[in-house]
């Protein structure tokens, strides 16, 4: 018997004459709900219970960014990628998880007075979400779902979109809502004013029952009175307003590389340097400078010589040593005054962290949805670049290079599978029969001089 699991708890079953009666008990169910795989999740659950029982669901992942093709960045492509929910997380995470789905058409202005123009931003969303339904469109035509033969033996899905990744940026291209964090509202999960941006515990703690959610329903509501921009929302319509069983503005989800290394920290260490001054800045740099070698740990032997050259995973890094290196830099004094200034600092110059809100805010609502953060990861997606943008940009004449890295992808696709087709055979196991001799320890100095 496990006695460390023996806890009794009470419940107050009625309130008699001014006099509660409790019932005192052990519960039945002692556990704890953990979220690790997407499937895990509450998204998966009520997705598996808007078809038939036989059926299975065929989780869709997107991801796409905006990237530039050389050095100079004078041209660019967007890209749009694939992956499945179906695939364990650790199997996700790998490059050839990952499928390229197309590349979006970039418009390009006449000059800079259109390209600011509301006519050219309204068709540059249009010509997004028009994209979308292209792609995506034929996926959701069959209402019946679709079958998959896979090893051999016919699986009966019903594709549903779970997750979309991207930037900031990005996330609101999808759902249609203003880019600017100076917007009244800038979250596209919730009509959380920008003011209320300043202090995001106190809505935690007092305002949480009185935020507004995004949907489909009251966004729908404010494009067809024209009121859109009373929350911030693009008068064009949503593509995914027309899928069921889907909420564009929780399916975009925060992901630790966009908000919290490369966003919030990045500020973290900024504010860190900006209070530290130049001689404590270099006993810092030096104290980095001195940490020993440790398996899956860079080392910057130089200290922190330019934050904004550090990639994601460097800034990870620097996480789990930073606490440590400014140790004993910053006085209780100098600190309780910093923190102070800092209050007053932020009231009287209105700074918004919207990646501050939706990390603190609606994280934690996200992973009960769609499982660990690390099920919605960007780096993998990120590296995809090199391989289907940058790489075959070099390959190509620079005329038409949509089609030659498109043709170009098809052709290498063609040659890995022929070449695994070929490299296919059953290994051979190899056993022994016989002994090929045998001897005595008492025997073992006739090897010996």
């Amino acid at each position: 018997m496990n006695i460390s699991q023996l806890s009794y708890s009470k419940h107050c079953i009625l309130m008699y004459n001014n006099r509660e009666y409790f019932i005192n008990y052990r519960p039945i169910k002692n556990w704890e709900k953990s979220y690790a795989k997407q499937n895990s999740g509450n998204w998966w659950k009520y997705a598996e219970a808007s078809i038939p029982s036989s059926a299975c669901i065929l989780s869709l992942i997107l991801y796409s960014d905006a990237t530039t093709t050389d050095t100079l960045g004078k041209s660019s492509l967007h890209p749009i990628y694939i992956s499945l929910g179906n695939i364990p997380t650790w199997r996700r995470n790998k490059e050839d998880a990952k499928q390229l789905l197309g590349y979006f058409p970039i418009l390009f202005a006449k000059n800079e007075k259109e390209k600011t123009s509301p006519e050219f931003k309204k068709l540059v969303r249009e010509t997004f979400h028009k994209s979308l339904k292209f792609l995506l469109d034929p996926l959701f035509e069959n209402e019946n779902g679709i079958d998959y033969k896979i090893n051999n033996r016919i699986i009966w899905f019903f594709p549903k979109i779970s997750t979309i990744i991207g930037d900031w940026p990005e996330a609101c291209t999808y759902s249609l809502t203003y880019k600017s964090a100076s917007s009244n509202f800038p979250c596209h999960f919730c009509l959380v004013q920008k003011n209320d941006l300043i202090d995001t515990i106190r809505i935690i703690d007092t305002m949480q029952d009185q935020i507004i959610f995004r949907n489909h329903e009251n966004m729908m509501e404010h494009f067809n009175n024209n009121t859109g921009h009373s929350v911030s929302l693009e008068p064009v319509e949503n593509y995914f307003w027309n899928i069921p069983n889907l909420n564009i503005y929780a399916a975009i989800v925060p992901n630790r590389m966009h908000h919290l290394d490369l966003g919030l920290y990045h500020y973290q260490i900024e504010f860190t340097k900006g209070i530290l001054g130049r001689s404590s800045i270099n006993k810092m740099n030096e104290r980095i400078g001195v940490i020993p070698r440790y398996p899956g740990l860079k080392i910057f032997s130089k200290g922190l010589q330019s934050i904004a050259r550090l990639t994601a995973s460097e800034h990870r890094d620097l996480m789990k040593v930073m606490v440590f290196v400014i140790d004993g830099l910053l006085s209780n004094d100098l600190s309780e005054v910093y923190v102070k200034w800092n209050e007053m600092y932020i009231l009287n110059s209105k700074m918004k962290f919207p990646k501050f809100h939706s990390w603190i805010f609606h994280i934690v609502d996200t992973i009960r949805k769609y499982g660990a953060i690390n099920g919605y990861t960007t780096e993998t997606y990120e590296s995809l670049h090199k391989s289907y943008v940058k790489t075959l940009y070099r390959l190509s004449n620079k005329k038409g290079i949509e089609e030659q890295i498109m043709k170009t992808i098809r052709r290498k696709a063609i040659i890995k599978r022929r070449v695994t087709e070929e490299l296919h055979k059953t290994p051979t196991a190899l056993i022994y029969t016989s002994k090929l001799f045998e001897f005595k320890l008492l025997e073992a100095s006739i090897f010996f001089e």
